[in-house]
């Protein structure tokens, strides 16, 4: 290391640490030291890689954008990525940008470049980068991405309050026979932002798919004097059953202050009895559920048909 040498920040890119009095001997031992972690080619942090796909991805735009030669915008799961946004069974290897005509599509090991008309509305910032706006960006998503992991991400935005179904609805006007616009339409009608986590929008997408839709969502039970006595994900009202998915992070949501897991699982179980204390049938499942949809599909019917 070298007098002439600034101090690291988060993020260190080879041609600004080599501009200020670094070689590459240097950061080579530095690395090798463990002091340097390297993200990418010629981009190193001077702190340990996050695990979170989501914040490393998030260095990984950084790192990207300041490297191009020609100006772009950030987009795609990159923006989502940026605007905070749950992404399920998406990539996060590469940074999505898209530029305008003329340019043309490129990708490298951790670059996609997108070519599409943007327009100036279109266009956010977002931690000084220029990013796609959050309905341009769910649109795209809406277009690139499978239908379950589109839904996952519109879900997450109508709850996030990000954007409205409304104006949603009416930008699929703007990108109407267009690559993907007939998907883009159908996960824009099935999005629902009373969805409250990634394995609920999951969970809703598997119960449609096998034709078992619940007829309400967030639905409270109340007993005949009106008093509350819990509220599930899902309800099939006329068969008097009601859904739950079982997430572990659901759990921490139900702590109180001064509660442990143990008292949370307890109390789910007491509301669960006062569930079907009320004649209401509960049908519950998890994570592994959703890797074998038949296997869901098969535990709600069953329980469809006991509670008939």
């Amino acid at each position: 290391m070298t007098d002439a040498a600034e101090p690291l920040d988060e993020l260190l890119l080879r041609r600004e640490a080599v501009a200020t009095g670094w070689s590459d001997d240097e950061l080579g031992r530095l690395v090798r030291a463990g002091q340097l972690n390297r993200l990418r080619r010629g981009a190193y942090v001077d702190s340990v890689l996050p695990v979170d796909g989501a914040a490393r991805h998030r260095l990984l735009v950084r790192a990207t954008i300041a490297g191009l030669r020609r100006p772009a915008v950030v987009s795609h799961q990159s923006a989502a990525v940026l605007h905070g946004l749950p992404l399920w069974d998406v990539p996060l290897d590469r940074v999505h940008v898209t530029r305008r005509p003329r340019a043309w599509n490129d990708a490298s090991a951790v670059l996609c470049c997108h070519v599409a008309r943007l327009r100036d509305d279109e266009v956010v910032e977002v931690d000084g980068l220029q990013v796609t706006g959050p309905i341009r960006t769910a649109l795209d998503l809406a277009r690139s991405l499978p239908h379950e992991a589109a839904v996952v991400a519109l879900d997450a935005a109508l709850r996030l309050d990000i954007l409205s179904h409304e104006v949603l609805r009416g930008r699929l006007f703007d990108i109407a026979g267009t690559p993907g616009s007939r998907s883009a339409a159908r996960a824009v009608a099935d999005a629902d932002g009373r969805s409250e986590s990634v394995g609920e929008s999951r969970s809703r997408v598997i119960l449609h798919r096998w034709k078992l839709p619940p007829s309400a969502l967030q639905f409270e039970i109340r007993s005949p004097d009106g008093t509350f006595v819990g509220r599930s994900d899902f309800a099939w009202e006329t068969a008097r059953l009601v859904g739950e998915f079982d997430g572990r992070i659901k759990y921490g949501r139900l702590l109180r202050p001064g509660q442990d897991a143990g008292d949370a699982v307890f109390a789910e179980k007491r509301r669960e009895d006062a569930i079907r204390d009320e004649n209401w049938g509960v049908v519950r499942w998890v994570w592994s559920d959703l890797r074998r949809p038949d296997r869901l599909a098969a535990r709600v019917r069953r329980a469809l048909s006991s509670v008939r």
